[in-house]
């Protein structure tokens, strides 16, 4: 019997084991803190750069598109239209113009949500470049897609443009996650603004593109030569692709994020060689044979989801970003989509040749050119330049509070500032003011905040959500304003009553802001509400190193 152990001495061997266990799980969860901390601490470097402009690319093509689709609705309208002509030309109908505008926002909420998913489940890492590979497929077919006997331009227009959202919406989670889980704590605002403020660059580029392209083609313009004014609403959009293109490979080539690697795949040793690659150089050294050690943390699971988002404090950070971005974006989108109804309202700027379908195009170019130099632009660098001293809330809060007093301003003297040339170029100022503190105000911080609020396991997931609720704003908004018909107020009255609902709902995006936490520097892991620090010490082992050969 001696060849046997007694219980005394099993239990003591448990014992041993779980000794053995709690020591590892000490030591990963030191190496964890020590790869967080470097993380955190991380001064600004080239390979934030890097990340801005890579990350920045899909905001771009956002912007440009969102921007393009209003000239080249107009010149598609002269050419496959079946509106009632007016003194501009022909136009698009309202069923024409409701698909081309809507099919990209609707793209984008099945790409957010798919995406937010797969980032999580798949990681950041294996899907990014995938959703710009679509923004590339989706930009050309739109470019180069034809009339044919059995197929309907605009119909086929509009499948591509749902395919070009999808691949924009993918872009949203996936770079908001990894600018953020690649930022230290200090700097991590102006890392996600400076990605975020390509949609400026992007409303500028598209605004400089249509109006030289428009210039170019004037004498076609005038001479209603329909396949040379064919060749340029399809080059406005391909040009677009441009720097798809150029970011493709940057893009592939991105290492996964440290805390994804760490809480979601368990590799603390990967995650502390990447760190060592690309934001610490020197900081760590890895013994190739070393055992390799598996942990167990919480895992990404359905029941998880639930039981994490059924807790009010983490459910109040959902509802507080996905309706903060909601109502925004049905101001932001309202606006957006329709610039060349609104300016072409103000008859900014004056018309001044004979020919009132080039002057029409015109005057949307320069008229989105102003606001775009004087609003946005400078909206997202004030952003910049104080998002880490004011912090993420107070700029959402003072910009829905602003934008509620401008919107019902411009609602309640529209008529009366529209009816003569002084109140128009007030109108023009108060325009430049609303894109001004979109963006030194909620469309910058609604992006922002999802991508630091919740845990890694649901980050993108989260953020997918919050971002698709936005565009639902966007949608909503498009089809609401498609069911006005402009030719029954001559005086367009109808823009100033829309203008005042603006206004109504962002107040309740001052509501919705006081549900979200100030993340100013503060660590992720600090604000899932997990107190997240620390793996599970009580699943640890040794094993063995796999080879490769």
């Amino acid at each position: 019997m001696s060849g046997e152990s007694s219980p005394v001495n099993a239990e003591r061997d448990l014992d041993a084991v779980f000794a053995e266990s709690r020591s590892k799980g000490r030591i990963l969860n030191s190496r964890r803190a020590d790869i967080l901390r470097q993380i955190d601490n991380a001064t600004f470097s080239s390979f934030h750069v890097r990340i801005t402009l890579v990350s920045g690319v899909g905001f771009f093509t956002d912007a440009y598109d969102l921007f393009a689709i209003n000239i080249t609705s107009v010149i598609l309208g002269l050419l496959y239209g079946t509106g009632v002509s007016d003194s501009k030309g022909r136009h698009l109908s309202t069923d024409q113009e409701l698909k081309v505008k809507i099919a990209t926002p609707v793209g984008i909420v099945v790409g957010q949500l798919l995406f937010g998913w797969l980032g999580d489940v798949l990681g950041r890492k294996r899907i990014y470049g995938l959703e710009l590979t679509i923004i590339m497929i989706a930009t050309f077919g739109q470019a180069t897609c034809a009339q044919g006997g059995a197929i309907n331009i605009i119909s086929m227009l509009t499948v591509w443009r749902l395919l070009l959202g999808v691949g924009i919406g993918g872009d949203y989670p996936l770079s908001a996650v990894i600018s953020s889980e690649f930022s230290s704590v200090y700097i991590r605002g102006r890392v996600m603004t400076a990605t975020f403020a390509n949609q400026g660059w992007g409303q500028l580029a598209a605004t400089i593109t249509a109006t030289v392209v428009v210039k170019v083609y004037k004498s076609s313009i005038e001479a209603n030569d329909i396949v040379r004014i064919d060749q340029a609403w399809r080059l406005i959009f391909g040009i677009g692709m441009i720097p798809a293109v150029i970011a493709l490979y940057f893009r592939l080539t991105i290492p996964e994020t440290p805390r994804f690697t760490l809480d979601i795949e368990h590799n603390v040793e990967q995650a502390a060689m990447d760190v060592d690659s690309y934001l610490s150089p020197g900081l760590y050294t890895v013994d190739p044979n070393a055992p390799a050690l598996r942990i167990q943390a919480r895992q990404r699971s359905t029941p998880d989801f639930i039981g994490h988002f059924s807790q009010w404090k983490n459910l109040k950070d959902l509802i507080g970003t996905a309706y903060s971005w909601f109502v925004l974006d049905i101001a932001f989108y309202g606006l957006g989509l329709n610039s060349s109804i609104i300016l072409s309202a103000l008859d900014v700027p004056r018309q001044s040749s004979g020919n009132r379908i080039y002057d029409n195009l015109l005057q949307i170019c320069l008229g989105n050119l102003i606001i775009s130099i004087a609003g946005y632009i400078p909206g997202y660098w004030a952003t910049f330049f104080l998002i880490d001293k004011w912090g993420r809330r107070p700029i959402q809060l003072m910009g829905f509070a602003i934008l509620t007093i401008l919107f019902i301003i411009m609602g309640g003297a529209f008529t009366t500032l529209n009816s003569g040339k002084g109140g128009q170029k007030v109108s023009v100022f108060l325009l430049c003011l609303v894109n001004f503190f979109q963006n030194f105000g909620p469309n910058t911080t609604t992006f922002i905040i999802p991508g630091e609020v919740f845990p890694t396991r649901y980050r993108s997931t989260a953020h997918g959500i919050s971002a698709a609720c936005g565009k639902l704003g966007a949608i909503l908004a498009q089809l609401a304003l498609e069911g006005i018909n402009p030719d029954l107020d001559s005086q367009n009255r109808w823009i100033g009553y829309v203008l005042i609902i603006f206004g109504a709902l962002m107040a309740t995006g001052i509501a919705s802001t006081c549900l979200i936490p100030e993340t100013k520097q503060k660590t992720l892991e600090y604000l899932s509400n997990e107190h997240s620090f620390e793996f599970s010490e009580a699943h640890v082992s040794l094993v063995p190193r796999p080879r490769y050969v």
